[in-house]
């Protein structure tokens, strides 16, 4: 029932950022919100979720943490099997490249995006798995 929930709020979300180029819904708070569009590793069909981020160099990242849930989010999965997505700032899409941070950098960018919301934090306390942090860094198709 809490997956219904969130595809009836991400769907309202994702209509409303569009509609208004970010300027509603482009902030969570104090975080602020892409628009991430994936192309469905099963279906082939475009999906677009709305992901709080930070900056990385010319780039963006986000955390997949699915609230802590022992399973990645199926975004994720999408770009394990085609790396190759679109990222919407506002009114602007860039064609990206996504990779998991490593290491260092990924340290840091948890630490930059877990500032911005706490709640990382909890719920890599309450998962086994590690929760990828993904760049996303300009592509040309």
């Amino acid at each position: 029932m809490a997956d219904l929930g969130f595809r009836i709020l991400g769907g309202v979300h994702r209509r409303v950022y569009r509609l208004t180029g970010g300027k509603l819904g482009g902030r969570l708070g104090s975080m602020p919100v892409l628009l991430l569009t994936t192309i469905g590793r099963k279906s082939g069909r475009p999906h677009t979720q709305p992901l709080t981020y930070t900056q990385s160099g010319d780039g963006y990242a986000v955390i997949a943490s699915k609230g802590g849930a022992p399973q990645h989010p199926l975004w994720y999965l999408n770009l394990r099997a085609n790396p190759l997505a679109d990222v919407t700032v506002g009114r602007e899409t860039r064609k990206v490249r996504a990779r998991d941070a490593q290491g260092e950098e990924r340290e840091r960018l948890w630490r930059a995006l877990a500032d911005l919301y706490p709640g990382y934090d909890r719920y890599a306390e309450k998962t086994s798995r590690q929760i990828p942090v993904v760049v996303f860094e300009p592509a040309a198709r």
